[in-house]
């Protein structure tokens, strides 16, 4: 009798469960966080900056080895002291923080024309050039011009943002049409635009009557921004985050915007899909353009009515930082404004109260985007910040992610 066995069936081992992916913060938390610690750090160096340069210290630490707590506590006071009038300064009630929305209105816009570059993948470094062109115009139109109240502050803003644009869009012009590089050409373009501009205060149609210094006649009442209150903020703080809206809307709203990110974030394929670079160039460049003209127009129609050699003063270099720092988003750029402007408002005050040196502020400025800049040097100090995905490459692309 023959008996068949069965094979025994294979049970189907049991395998483990794939782990989730970890959730880590999302990209905009991470950048903020490393945004936050790099100002830490940034108080950290100017602290330092004003221990070793504070004369009680000093004397105090003659002493050290006798009394050491006397130095400890002389820095304490002097650091103390320092950045409690840089707050004030800052924020200290509502005059402090109208001076310092007015600092931060120029570098809000002058960071939006070199942050929209940025996301295009072009370096915008003529800001100030542009800026200065846009103030010209707008100048000209304001005081040489004499029409109603509402229409000439309108013609004088559209100057600006019309010479702004101009010159920007040569820029973008010279890049799609030539292959020149936009950093060189920027750069020229802003001596050509200061030139000019000492040119131009020493003829008869910008030089005010009876003077022979570099000085403008001061734009009519009717074409200056309306301040609110008794003190230097205007209307252009409102256009300033107007701007900023429709940087955003611009970017992440509409197909002009799709195309100039795809474009900074890599032209050939933009290329390859149909999309034309050059244009995109210029686009971008004649908005950034106009954008630092508007920054023009909040200086000479707002914060420094005549227009002088020194109209620009550093804000489109400054710009350069706010977008830096601002990682060349419309809301950081906005943040990376107030808090730029908050440091130049309160600076003034910590230079009155303390005699801390006013350059201690672009010190503060300058490391901050140094850490900003440099993400792992901020997660070495404070190791639990979590990576950022493609940090260098986000850096190298103008923040095209």
């Amino acid at each position: 009798m023959s008996t068949s066995t069965e094979a025994p069936e294979s049970q189907p081992q049991s395998q483990p469960e794939p782990k989730a992916p970890k959730q880590g913060l999302p990209g905009w938390a991470v950048q903020g966080l490393v945004a936050a610690s790099a100002i830490v750090l940034a108080l950290v160096v100017g602290a330092i900056l004003i221990v070793i340069g504070d004369d009680e210290v000093k004397l105090a630490s003659s002493y050290f080895f006798a009394a050491p707590l006397d130095t400890l506590s002389a820095a304490v006071t002097a650091v103390g002291e320092a950045y409690k009038a840089l707050v004030v300064g800052a924020v200290g009630g509502l005059n402090p923080i109208a001076e310092s929305l007015t600092q931060a209105t120029p570098l809000i816009c002058g960071g939006l024309a070199v942050s929209l570059a940025f996301r295009t993948g072009l370096f915008n470094i003529g800001a100030q050039g542009q800026l200065i062109i846009g103030a010209i115009l707008a100048a000209w139109v304001g005081f040489a011009w004499h029409l109603p109240p509402v229409v000439h502050l309108l013609v004088a803003i559209l100057a600006g943002l019309i010479g702004g644009a101009i010159w920007g869009g040569l820029v973008g012009l010279l890049k799609a049409r030539t292959g020149a590089h936009e950093v060189i050409v920027t750069i020229m373009l802003n001596y050509v635009a200061i030139y000019l501009l000492q040119w131009l205060l020493t003829t008869t149609t910008f030089q005010r009557p009876g003077r022979e210094d570099p000085i403008s006649p001061i734009v009519d009442a009717s074409a200056q921004y309306p301040q609110f209150g008794g003190n230097r903020l205007h209307l252009g703080f409102i256009l300033a985050l107007l701007a900023a809206a429709f940087v955003w809307w611009l970017l992440n709203r509409s197909t002009i915007g799709f195309e100039l990110r795809a474009v900074g974030a890599n032209p050939d394929a933009s290329r390859t899909a149909g999309m034309s670079v050059g244009r995109a160039y210029i686009i971008a460049m004649v908005v950034a353009g106009g954008l630092a003209g508007l920054a023009g127009t909040q200086q000479v129609l707002g914060t420094d009515l005549p227009l002088t050699d020194g109209v620009a003063a550093s804000v489109g270099f400054d710009a350069i930082t706010v977008a830096l720092l601002g990682r060349g988003t419309p809301i950081g750029t906005v943040l990376a404004g107030l808090l730029f402007g908050a440091l130049n408002a309160g600076g003034l005050q910590m230079q009155l109260q303390t005699q801390t040196p006013l350059t201690l502020t672009t010190v503060l400025q300058a490391v901050i985007v140094l850490f900003v800049a440099a993400p792992a040097l901020v997660r070495s100090v404070f190791r639990f910040l979590p990576k950022e995905r493609g940090a260098g490459a986000v850096l190298a692309k103008g923040w095209n992610g």
